[in-house]
């Protein structure tokens, strides 16, 4: 996964630039890294980010 203009993207194939973060691609998992705010520190980035785009992908 990686992040841009605060979204939360999924990168399959793990070629995007900048940071990224890996996460089960489980939907318990998400939700554990939601609640613990774990994407904005991982990302170095401040404040909430949209994971929509990373949830549909785990939901699939």
């Amino acid at each position: 996964m990686t992040v841009s203009g605060g979204l939360v993207l999924p990168d399959p194939a793990h070629r995007a630039p900048g940071r990224g973060a890996h996460l089960h691609p489980v939907t318990e998992c998400l939700d554990l890294a939601e609640r613990r705010k774990a994407f904005p520190r991982a990302f170095k980035v401040p404040g909430p980010l949209d994971t929509s785009q990373v949830r549909a992908q785990v939901e699939r």
